[in-house]
């Protein structure tokens, strides 16, 4: 039964209930005033949208959602209206909801760990070609996304998905969201433990229950055993990173607390070492930590990690151990730094059994249909039944026996899937943009795909490892302050005192090595058709700029103000 102001579940702390108004945490009594998002969640669970969507909603068409599920409940289902076709970027804020919405809806496909069989590859394309007029989108969560979904087909695509065990469950919402796990988990020849059993048996046990479906915003999880801490364990509410405890052997570092967006935060460690066996257990603690006392009260503030800046690592792992695992972790050691800056598992690489996976670079993360069914065929003629998603938007195809990865690599090459791509196609992402999404001022993805094209062209040379993360709103799903160049869209003014669309400018932000978010220089922005002049001069100025081995992000710390304008 799901913890509520009305049914609390067992493992809600007993303990005195405070009067003042507070921050709306059930486990204080704080069950009132409830903000909109609140209410709806009260009113009715999430989850149950989805019998009125198989039995009214796709029967009856767009018009007869109510709107509260429409922009509200029906993302428990992985759908979320997109933006009305020719609303400029100037106009974002100003609209109401419903002037904003389009007919046609983003549909997210839950991929956990990023691990799909070829199969479900070619399902999901089939799906795209079918529904969704060729769309397909490539997440940083390891997701992949359609548009153009017309509410009247999504039975028959949840059918479609869910006989290849695919679904969409909770992939968005105030829920347990998609889970990050390394890609190549169970095959690479350096993995310290495979997590993806316990990120198996989470999703298992937990995703769908009513127990989790109403907190107070997303809660986003990883896990992995890479030690190239491939899944940004930093900006996830709970991370299970892989160590090895000199006592114990392979397990997992216990992180909470990281996100980004506005108000952006590294996750802390809680000095806590977790068998495998535990990391359901103790994933469940966590998230009813979140469920019971995160704050609810204001919308801005429903993040875990604001829960974790005030009470900090030792407080809440006294909670965790005390009133939900009811005993003690272990402590453990920290993960180590990863030898490298890329983390993205592209090109050929050797498995433990001896085979390859081969790690290839669309363009930001976006292909259609027939390229994901291609993809699939391709694999399997090269004796692969498994492809995993990455959190940079690529594509990993596994267990590719070594006579066949040549030709492998060059049917890929001629799909303009590249094995050996350039800084620019390897580091670049973008987010979905204002070409759906109605929270974006800006457009990402084509603006992306033409900035690789216009950098390999200018910067032919250019050989050092880049991050260049596009973002259409200042919501930050495409990870922008951790990135080496990071821009924020927004409107700006040009030369000629115009309002038009363009980019704050971040620099020299960076995970793993060093991890830090990006610079801001006062007053640094650009308009999208600077953005290429901009970006190329920046980094004519790093090379020659840059000491012995340095990185962009070391070389942006400590670079001039003018130096980075």
């Amino acid at each position: 039964m799901a913890a509520s102001p009305e049914t609390p579940a067992s493992a809600t702390p007993r303990r005195k209930v405070s009067r003042h108004r507070g921050e709306g945490q059930w486990a204080l009594g704080h069950f009132t005033p409830l903000n909109g998002n609140e209410q709806t969640k009260k009113d009715d669970d999430g989850l149950n949208v989805r019998t009125r969507i198989e039995t009214i909603y796709s029967k009856r068409g767009f018009d007869s959602i109510d709107g509260a599920d429409l922009r509200g409940r029906m993302r428990w289902w992985g759908l979320y209206t997109q933006r009305k076709p020719g609303i400029d970027g100037g106009r974002t804020g100003f609209l109401e909801p419903e002037e904003l919405d389009d007919e046609y809806f983003m549909l997210r496909v839950r991929v956990t760990g990023g691990r799909l069989t070829t199969e479900q590859l070619r399902v999901i394309g089939e799906v795209s070609e079918t529904y969704a007029r060729g769309t397909a989108d490539i997440t940083d969560r390891q997701n992949i996304q359609l548009h153009w979904i017309r509410i009247e087909d999504v039975p028959a695509i949840w059918q479609k998905l869910e006989a290849v065990g695919l679904s969409t469950t909770e992939a968005c919402g105030d829920t347990p969201r998609g889970m990050l796990g390394s890609p190549v988990a169970g095959v690479a020849e350096d993995e310290i433990i495979d997590g993806s059993h316990a990120l198996d048996e989470i999703a298992r046990r937990y995703i769908g229950d009513p127990q989790f479906s109403n907190l107070p915003r997303k809660f986003k999880t990883a896990v992995s055993g890479s030690p190239r801490l491939d899944v940004a364990h930093e900006i996830n509410d709970v991370s299970f990173v892989g160590v090895v405890h000199p006592d114990h052997g392979p397990g997992f570092d216990l992180w909470v607390g990281g996100g980004l967006s506005t108000n952006p935060k590294f996750g802390v460690r809680l000095g806590a070492w977790v068998p495998e066996a535990d990391v359901p257990d103790v994933w469940a603690g966590v998230c009813s930590i979140f469920r019971d006392y995160g704050y609810r009260r204001l919308r801005n503030r429903a993040r875990l990690k604001f829960l974790v800046a005030d009470w900090g690592p030792e407080k809440f792992r006294q909670v965790l151990e005390d009133e939900y695992l009811h005993r003690k972790l272990l402590d453990g050691p920290a993960p180590e730094q990863p030898t490298q800056q890329w983390r993205d598992h592209i090109g050929v690489h050797r498995q433990k059994d001896g085979r390859f996976y081969v790690g290839f670079a669309p363009r930001v993360g976006r292909l259609d249909g027939s390229q994901l069914a291609k993809v699939a065929e391709v694999a399997e003629e090269h004796g692969s039944g498994r492809v995993s998603t990455t959190v940079e938007q690529k594509l990993i195809i596994l267990d590719v026996p070594e006579d066949r990865v040549t030709s492998l690599v060059d049917r890929l090459e001629a799909m303009d899937l590249r094995v050996t791509p350039s800084p620019f196609r390897r580091g670049t992402m973008a987010c979905t943009g204002i070409e759906f999404c109605k929270l974006a001022i800006v457009e990402t993805k084509e603006r992306g795909s033409d900035l690789i094209d216009e950098l390999e062209r200018r910067l032919p040379e250019f050989e050092e490892p880049i991050t260049i993360n596009i973002n259409g709103c200042p919501n930050a799903c495409a990870r922008i302050q951790t990135a080496d160049i990071g821009l924020k869209g927004q409107l700006v003014t040009d030369a000629d005192g115009n309002q038009v669309g363009g980019y704050q400018i971040h620099l020299g932000g960076s995970l793993g090595l060093d991890a830090s978010f990006g610079r801001k220089v006062r007053g640094l922005k650009v308009t999208s058709a600077e953005l290429p002049d901009y970006i190329e001069r920046v980094l004519r100025r790093f090379q020659a700029e840059r000491e012995d081995g340095e990185r962009f992000a070391a070389w942006a710390a400590r670079a001039s103000a003018e130096a980075l304008s």
